[in-house]
Parts: structure tokens; C-alpha cells; sequence
């Protein structure tokens, strides 16, 4: 991680931290109070020692040592069952706070991310983080305050015998400033790794009868083998960092004791001090592990969570949606319930531009036509043609490249996504169905409709006898990814969903490409009624769909090429009428 980032990751650890100052403060004052019963007891060893060489009552000084011990394990005890719950707060907070992030990403920021990696930074980055922003801070402060205390007591005790301590010492200062910005990058790209992983796993798994039926089980196994080894190469790397840190630490207070023990005892012989003083010394010397010991774990826990915090604070650089939870607004909504004014058409494109800002070509080209309010509108053309993207920019999942989209005469850039898409109904193509009931599933959009409307919307979608099939009915577990129902049965449940939010516009994808003629039959007549109290937009690939409609607009490479209905379609359009004929409409949706 570059220094720049570094100073971000380090910026950005402040309102992880911020909420939580007055309760770590606390922490930090009982772990400082902690060390200060520690740092007193080599002077009540030296009293003991002196009581005992003067054969003086030993008591008092005994049960001032007892005293400290006891007071400085409860303190520190409290100290750190108050950091652990801190620790739990921080990770709760940034958890909470990515979620709502996450499912408020702009589609397109979203298009651009890795499932997995997402869902990595949420789990195991957030992980990292609650060392960081608790432990690793407040374990600094205090190992930096007990280091200054114990060495401005050794000094009063032997200052001699300090120098050799302090040259002894130096020698990890210089191995720990190397190393710790190494421990930072490998965490980052292990964290990286466990989220190429997760992407690897939740593509396998999205789409496990492709991969088993393809053969290909092989290949993704060995895709996630390839991550994982990342994962255990930059594992293994932070592990040798934290290895060298830990033995340096160690073996420079062994050899501060041992140098310490040797020029001591020359002095002790010399006279130039006694024996209870090297004992206090010694006991300084062995306390002076924790805090140097602390410092270094603190360092590797800040730079661990600095590494991860980097890949949470690109997350919070994404654009998001503002405005899908915005105070409703009463007067647009009602002009919106309203209706457009007399002439004015309810949805039009106006010379309408959309790329995708890849190096893709531009998917649409001064697509100009307009809906009138009521009715059914289709849209129909070749793979490719840019229909699906059409209903993407009416639902502001994207914004146009040029050109603007009305709703009732009102640039749709100018109305709130949430109140915009209130007033849509949509079925996408592959009916996404939720792991949850039947019921969840069918009231996700409107959660507040009554069981007199859930059950006409059931009848009305042909879902009686599913309901009478599953064992608990509406209140049956559905599968994840709606697995154990048919594509029919998922399509069936999209398009309640849609009526239930009773939509002023209802977006329909080839909503019926899966259904048996019987059952796309009566969704045809469900669709017919629908269209009588709302706007139907469907995007057609059969014959028997497009017939139907009031209005057809045929795309073409991402241009209107014709609009009119089956029947002048027919007559005038070459395009149409070939894809009429041969019945290309029942192609994938473009």
C-alpha cells in the first residue's frame, strides 16, 4: 500500500474510532492504571528485599505488593472486557453501515464489482477492522505510556544500567518500521484473494446446472485453487513478518537481560549498587516485554486493518442512490397519480443516447418515440437491439448519455428514484425469485397489501395450484434461487409480485416466454386487464404477445426503426414482417 494510501486508510480509521472515544478513553485510563499497579511492583519488591536485608517486619511492604497484584489483574481485566465489547460496537456499526451501502450501490457501480469481493469486505474485512480500530489503538497508547513509565523508573533505579537497556532495544526499532507496511499490503492482497474466492464460488454456485452440465467443474475448482493460493502465498508472507517481529521482540529482551544481568552484577561487586536495586531492575527489565511486546502487536493489528480499511474505504467511494428512501412528496406524487396533461404522452424518449461506458459500443442512437397513458406498448426487435436497456433507463437504474426520459412531460432526472419507481410494476427476464415463503416472495414489493388482494393477484396469475401442491402453501419455504419451482411457476410469481404494487406503469420482460399456451393464455388476459388500469410496456419475442398490443415499436441496432401496429407493421416494415414470418421473436431479450 503506497504512503498516500496509507494516509487515507489512516484518515478514514477516525469515524470508526470517533463513536467509540469516551468508552476506549475509559479503556485506555483502566489499561493505564493497569500498568501503573504493574509499574509499582518492582519498587515494592525493592522494599521487601531492603525490609528483609535490614531484618525489618516485611508486612507492610507484603501486602502492598499483594495489593497492587490484586488491584492491577482487575483493572486490566476490566480494561479488556471493555475493549472486546468496543471492538464488537465497531464491527457492528461498519457492518451495518456497508450494508445499507451496499444495497444502495448505482447499478452501474455495482456491474462493476465482484459479488464475493463485496460480501468479502462486509465478513472478513470488517474482521481485521475490530482489532484495529480498538485494540490496536488503545494497546499503542498504553504500550507507548507504560514504555515511558517503566524506562523513567529504570532510570531512577540505574540510569547505567538503562543505556545498555535502550542500546539493546534500538536494534527492533529499525525491523519493525520495514516490516509493518509489509504486513499492511499483505493483508490487502490476501483480503483481495478471499474476495476473488468468494466471486469464483458465488458464480460456480449462481449457476451450478451450467457448470455440471458443461463439464466445467474442473475449471472453476482450479480458478478458486489459484485464488486460495494467493490467499495463502500473502498469508504465509504476513506470517513470516509477524514471526521475525515476534522472535526479534523476545530475543531483544533476552539479551537486554542478559547484558543487563552481566553489567549489573559487575556494578553490584564494584559497590556501585546494591542487590535489591538490580532486582528491581530486573523485575523493570521483565514487565518492559509487555509493553514492547503490545506495541509491536498494536503495529501489526494497525497495519492488518489499515490494509483491510483500504478496501472498505473504496467502498464507501462508490456512487450510491440517494433518493430511493426520501420523504415522500406529496404534490409530485399526486401530479405523477395524476396523469400527464391532455396531449402530453405519459412516458416518451426523447433522442435518447446510452452507452455503457465500457469499451463497448454505444447501445443506443437517438431513440425517439412516446406511450400514450393506458394500453400496451411492445417493443420488439433483434438481439442486441437495446430493449432491455430502454426499461433500465426508464427505472433510472442508468442515466442517458444524451437525451432525456419523460414522465408525463417531466425529465425523469428531475423525480426521486424512490418516487419514480413506486409508480413502476417490473418482471424481469429471468423472474428472480427470493430464498424465503411463497408469501414473502409475492408481497416483496407491496409488503402492505390485505389477503383479499393477495388472493385475487394469485387467481389472476394462475398460482392456485402451486399454492395447493406446496405442504404449508403461501407460507412454504421457496428455494434459493427459486430452484425447486419451474421457470413458468417463477415467472407467474414475478408478475404477482408486479400487480400486487397495483403500478402505474408495468414493466414486462418476455414475462411470459416460460409459461405452457395454456397459462400464457390466461396471462394475456391478466395483462389485457392490467392494461386498462395501468400503462403496460412488454418487451415481445412471440408473435402471440406482440398481436395483441396497441402500439409496437420495432429497435433495430439500437435505433426506432418503425411503430405502429401488427398489422401496418406487417404491411410497411421489412424488419417486422421477417421476424413475424419466421417467428425470430421468441429470440433472447436485447
Amino acid at each position: 500500500m503506497s504512503a498516500t494510501a496509507s494516509a487515507v486508510s489512516w484518515r478514514a480509521l477516525g469515524p470508526h474510532v470517533r463513536p467509540h472515544r469516551r468508552v476506549l478513553a475509559a479503556g485506555a485510563l483502566l489499561g493505564l492504571l493497569g500498568s501503573g499497579a504493574a509499574l509499582a511492583q518492582p519498587l515494592a519488591a525493592q522494599s521487601v528485599i531492603e525490609a528483609l536485608q535490614e531484618r525489618e517486619s516485611v508486612l507492610t511492604p507484603i501486602v502492598v505488593l499483594s495489593a497492587l497484584v490484586v488491584v492491577g489483574a482487575l483493572l486490566t481485566g476490566t480494561y479488556l472486557l471493555l475493549l472486546e465489547r468496543t471492538a464488537e460496537r465497531i464491527v457492528l456499526r461498519a457492518r451495518l453501515g456497508l450494508a445499507a451501502r451496499m444495497l444502495r450501490l448505482r447499478v452501474p457501480a455495482i456491474d462493476r464489482q465482484s459479488p464475493g469481493d463485496l460480501i468479502t469486505r462486509m465478513t472478513s474485512d470488517t474482521t481485521l477492522l475490530r482489532a484495529a480500530a480498538s485494540n490496536g489503538v488503545v494497546q499503542l497508547v498504553n504500550g507507548a505510556v507504560g514504555l515511558l513509565g517503566a524506562i523513567v523508573l529504570m532510570a531512577v533505579v540505574d540510569w547505567v544500567l538503562l543505556l545498555v537497556t535502550l542500546g539493546v532495544l534500538g536494534t527492533i526499532a529499525f525491523g519493525v518500521l520495514v516490516l509493518l507496511p509489509r504486513i499492511s499490503r499483505a493483508t490487502e492482497r490476501g483480503q483481495a484473494a478471499v474476495g476473488e474466492i468468494g466471486s469464483v464460488l458465488e458464480r460456480s454456485l449462481a449457476a451450478v446446472r451450467t457448470v455440471k452440465a458443461s463439464g466445467a467443474e474442473a475449471r472453476e475448482t482450479a480458478a478458486i485453487e489459484d485464488a486460495a493460493r494467493r490467499s495463502y502465498g500473502a498469508g504465509l508472507e504476513l506470517a513470516r513478518h509477524q514471526a521475525v517481529l515476534g522472535v526479534a521482540t523476545g530475543l531483544a529482551i533476552q539479551v537486554s537481560f542478559l547484558a543487563v544481568l552481566g553489567v549489573g552484577g559487575a556494578r553490584v561487586a564494584d559497590g556501585a549498587m546494591d542487590v535489591a536495586a538490580l532486582v528491581a531492575f530486573l523485575l523493570y527489565l521483565f514487565y518492559l516485554a509487555e509493553p514492547v511486546s503490545g506495541l509491536v502487536q498494536a503495529g501489526i493489528e494497525l497495519q492488518a486493518g489499515l490494509g483491510a480499511l483500504a478496501r472498505l474505504d473504496a467502498t464507501e467511494e462508490l456512487p450510491v442512490e440517494d433518493d430511493v428512501e426520501t420523504p415522500a412528496d406529496s404534490v409530485l406524487e399526486s401530479a405523477i397519480a395524476a396523469g400527464p396533461a391532455p396531449g402530453v404522452p405519459l412516458i416518451s424518449f426523447a433522442r435518447v443516447a446510452f452507452a455503457y461506458g465500457d469499451e463497448r459500443a454505444p447501445v443506443l442512437h437517438d431513440v425517439s418515440f412516446s406511450v400514450p397513458e393506458g394500453g400496451q406498448t411492445a417493443l420488439v426487435g433483434p438481439s442486441g437491439a437495446g430493449k432491455t436497456t430502454l426499461f433500465a433507463l426508464l427505472q433510472r437504474f442508468y442515466e442517458p448519455t444524451g437525451g432525456a426520459v419523460l414522465l408525463g412531460g417531466r425529465d425523469i432526472s428531475t423525480i426521486p428514484r424512490g418516487t419514480l419507481r413506486r409508480s413502476i410494476g417490473s418482471v424481469e427476464q429471468d423472474a428472480p425469485v427470493l430464498a424465503g415463503t411463497l408469501r414473502d416472495n409475492l408481497l416483496y414489493g407491496a409488503p402492505g397489501a390485505s389477503g383479499a388482494e393477495l388472493a385475487e393477484v394469485v387467481a389472476e396469475t394462475r398460482l392456485e395450484e402451486l399454492v395447493a401442491q406446496l405442504p404449508e402453501g403461501l407460507d412454504s419455504e421457496i428455494a434459493s434461487r427459486g430452484t425447486s419451482l419451474s421457470g413458468g411457476e417463477r415467472q407467474r410469481i414475478a408478475i404477482a409480485r408486479a400487480l400486487l404494487r397495483r403500478p402505474r406503469i408495468l414493466l414486462l420482460d418476455e414475462a411470459t416466454s416460460q409459461l405452457d399456451a395454456r397459462n400464457e393464455m390466461a396471462l394475456r388476459d391478466t395483462i389485457a386487464r392490467a392494461a386498462r388500469r395501468c400503462t403496460v410496456l412488454v418487451i415481445a419475442h412471440r408473435l402471440s404477445t406482440v398481436v395483441a398490443a396497441d402500439q409496437i415499436v420495432v429497435l433495430d441496432a439500437g435505433r426506432v426503426r418503425a411503430a405502429g401496429t401488427h398489422a401496418e407493421l406487417v404491411e410497411h416494415d421489412a424488419l417486422y414482417r421477417e421476424l413475424a414470418m419466421t417467428q425470430l421473436l421468441a429470440g433472447p431479450a436485447g
